[in-house]
């Protein structure tokens, strides 16, 4: 009985070197499913993912290649301009300049006492438009007009010594011919002419050279009023009475000019035309302009001439085009459209060669 519980006992105890040799197998199987889970698990999620991903891109292809036409027909109308340039006519951008524009200034340094313009006063050629004080100019003219007159006299009172030197050698060489005047007074007589007519030549040099130094102060005198270079239109006032003057900036308180003046007559347009263009723009032809203050009247217009040079940084080329018609609502560096009429320039070319010849 005791044997029984014995074998008993031993049947149900556990042999521990058996239960480790066999739970190592299964561990590791148990390591390497889990291994080839987590591998099928990465490699589904990554099909997964690349499905993903592709699925955008085939829906998106359709998109891609439907509106296809809409870019070409976007940048349709961008290319049309360059080709109705080409089929048309060229149009540019510029500005009114004046071709005679002058700052009026003096040319000497003075104080204004006077400015007789203001913007907006059309004035003439030679026309007064500002006075300097000239008191101490007025005095220099007077002390050369008396040199003058000194220089004046001294040749009168020369040229009565002299006829009167001439007289007495007349009369000694009579006398001495009769032997009765002797060599020495002749001599004399001949010496005293000679010296008389030196004196009278220097004094006619000193009279020439007062009246030059008098001719200097009367046009220094003259520099005192300030006129106008040429007929225009006075569109800048710069100098106020009581002001200094001068033709150079001397520091931050001399003026250098009196008024600007404007030809209105000279008043052209300049614009810069792409030189890819430059080949459709002919001398004489003709030209629609429009001024961007004025924006529905249409100015008729012609190519003067072509500036044959090109600016390299904007590669373009300079053209100067004239007014037809001139107008006072037309004032300088007002900004202005025009358009080069393709069809007008054939017949621009004879009618400005025609004026030429008149």
């Amino acid at each position: 009985m005791s044997d029984d519980k014995a074998k008993l006992l031993r049947s149900l105890s556990i042999d521990r070197g058996a239960s480790q040799s066999e739970r190592r197998p299964r561990g590791r199987w148990i390591a390497g499913a889990i291994v080839v889970a987590c591998v099928l698990v990465g490699f589904a999620a990554y099909a997964l993912n690349e499905l993903r991903s592709q699925e955008p891109k085939q829906a998106a292809a359709p998109s891609t290649t439907q509106p296809q036409p809409q870019p070409q027909q976007a940048q349709a109308p961008a290319q049309q301009p360059a080709a109705s340039s080409e089929a048309g006519n060229l149009s540019a951008s510029g500005y009114v300049v004046a071709r005679r524009k002058a700052t009026v200034a003096a040319e000497i340094t003075g104080k204004v006492i006077g400015v007789f313009v203001d913007e907006g006063m059309t004035v003439t050629e030679g026309q007064v438009v500002a006075k300097l004080d000239s008191v101490l100019a007025e005095k220099d003219f007077e002390l050369t007009k008396s040199r003058v007159q000194s220089a004046d006299a001294a040749i009168g009172m020369i040229n009565a010594d002299l006829d009167d030197a001439k007289r007495i050698l007349t009369r000694i060489e009579a006398l001495s011919q009769k032997s009765v005047a002797t060599e020495a007074d002749l001599t004399k007589a001949q010496t005293r002419v000679g010296v008389l007519s030196a004196q009278l030549r220097q004094a006619q040099a000193q009279l020439e050279t007062a009246k030059i130094d008098s001719e200097r102060s009367a046009s220094v005198l003259g520099k005192h009023q300030i006129r106008a270079p040429f007929a225009g239109v006075v569109v800048d006032r710069s100098a106020q009475p009581g002001e200094m003057i001068s033709p150079m900036s001397v520091g931050g308180y001399t003026r250098t000019g009196i008024c600007t003046v404007v030809d209105m007559d000279s008043i052209e347009i300049e614009v810069d035309v792409n030189e890819a263009f430059i080949g459709r723009v002919v001398a004489g032809g003709g030209v629609s302009a429009t001024l961007d203050a004025y924006p529905g009247w249409t100015i008729p217009a012609s190519v003067i001439a072509i500036v044959p040079t090109a600016n390299r940084e904007k590669a373009t080329v300079r053209v100067r085009i004239r007014f037809e018609q001139k107008d006072p609502r037309i004032l300088p560096d007002m900004a202005v459209k025009v358009v080069f009429l393709r069809n007008a320039a054939a017949g621009a070319k004879p009618s400005t060669e025609a004026r030429a010849a008149k």
